[in-house]
Formats: structure tokens, C-alpha cells, sequence
């Protein structure tokens, strides 16, 4: 049986955030049936090719997406002779809540059910943003992420949490496993080991597990738009 093919729109946005506007792809599939935001971290943009891959399986399986670059270009050239603009989790915070908060000011998008994505520090900054707008944040999903680094926001995170680590990446799965103890009680949480994978998930299959189990967890969490 031929499969069906899914129509996509891709759109290039600018999003208003302090110090300046931050570029952004946003790709919707027709009858999408949610919306998630990537947060990128240590040092990758929106032009990451393995978030970019998770999330063209996201956009087949009718999820949309929105790929943002966090920093503004001046930062994102401080950062390249620094490094320490990546680490600030609470300005990545900052700039994800306000593409939060401009989506609900999109009527082709404010009646989508919202998740975030988060690699490596973005996984971080994805946590506290959640734990900033619990009526919003529908689903996280960290990849090989850095939840320690939002220590201090973890215990206000209502959303449901997939955290998906390399078996390969012990120090990672530790950090992780620290990390999910510190949720609320009432807070759905799994974690996902990918066997044989390193933390940027480079093996064969590796990737493709990642974004299969991702887009499980948006459709079952993201379904059914805003409340």
C-alpha cells in the first residue's frame, strides 16, 4: 500500500525576545495535532542536523514544529568566543518562554496542544520554562539532556517527562536519573536508554530510535489542543 503524504508548510519566523528577535523555522503538517518547540544548548542552533531530523519525524507523524535559535546573533557570536552564554539556563528560559508566549498569540497555533524538545542544556532550559507556564508546557522531551542545571525549577515541573539517554553515556544517565528523583510525586515521568548509544546519539538507528520514542509521547501527550 502506497504511503500517504503528508502536507507541510514551512514558514521562516522572527520571534521577539529581549535583546533583539530570534529566527525560527516553523513547520506545520495539515491536521497537525500538536506543537512542539526545540531548545537547543552547548552551542548548536536551530540548524542542529539531528534536531532537524527529529524533527521532520515529528512533522510526518502530525506533530509541528518550531526550530529557534535562543540567542540573538550577537550572542550567538559572544558565545562562539566564550561559551558561557550556552550554560545560562536562565536566559535560554527566558527566550523559550517568550516563543511560548508568542505561539499563544498565533491563532493558526494557540489551539495546538504545546511541547518542548530539549538537547543537552536546552533540556535544562526546557524544564524551567515548563515549570514557568504549568498551564501551557503539555510535554517535555530531554535528549541527552542536562536536567541538573534546572535543579531549582524541577520541583514546579507539572508536565509530563520523557528523558531519553545513551546506555553508552553513564555520566549523563547518572545526572538523569538524579534529576527525575527531584519531580513532583504527581508528575508522569519515564526514562528511555538507548542501548549502544553515546551522548550525541551517533550509532546507527540510534537517532531514529530517539525521534520514534519522542513522537510516541508528544502524540499521546500534546492530542486534544489547550485546556
Amino acid at each position: 500500500m502506497a504511503s500517504t503524504l503528508v502536507k507541510i508548510e514551512r514558514t521562516p519566523i522572527r520571534v521577539p525576545a529581549s535583546g533583539g528577535y530570534l529566527g525560527a523555522d516553523l513547520t506545520l503538517p495539515e491536521g497537525a495535532t500538536g506543537l512542539v518547540v526545540f531548545a537547543h544548548g552547548s552551542g548548536s542552533s536551530r540548524y542542529s542536523p539531528r534536531n532537524r531530523h527529529v524533527a521532520e519525524v515529528l512533522n510526518k507523524g502530525l506533530v509541528g514544529t518550531i526550530l529557534a535559535d535562543l540567542l540573538t546573533k550577537e550572542e550567538e557570536a559572544e558565545d562562539l568566543q566564550t561559551a558561557g552564554l550556552r550554560f545560562n539556563i536562565r536566559l535560554l528560559a527566558r527566550r523559550l518562554i517568550s516563543i511560548t508566549d508568542w505561539v499563544g498569540g498565533q491563532d493558526k497555533l494557540n489551539t495546538l496542544g504545546l511541547g518542548y524538545f530539549g538537547a543537552s542544556t536546552g533540556a535544562a532550559a526546557a524544564l524551567a520554562a515548563a515549570a514557568e507556564r504549568p498551564r501551557v508546557v503539555r510535554a517535555v522531551v530531554s535528549r541527552g539532556g542536562r536536567p541538573d542545571l534546572a535543579c531549582a525549577q524541577l520541583g514546579a515541573v507539572c508536565a509530563p517527562c520523557l528523558f531519553i539517554v545513551g546506555a553508552a553515556d553513564p555520566v549523563v544517565l547518572n545526572l538523569n536519573r538524579a534529576a527525575i528523583a527531584e519531580l513532583p510525586a504527581a508528575t508522569e515521568r519515564r526514562i528511555e536508554i538507548i542501548p549502544g548509544a553515546t551522548h550525541l546519539f551517533e550509532e546507527p538507528g540510534a537517532l531514529d530510535e530517539v525521534a520514534d520514542v519522542a513522537l510516541d509521547w508528544f502524540q499521546r501527550h500534546l492530542r486534544g489542543g489547550t485546556t
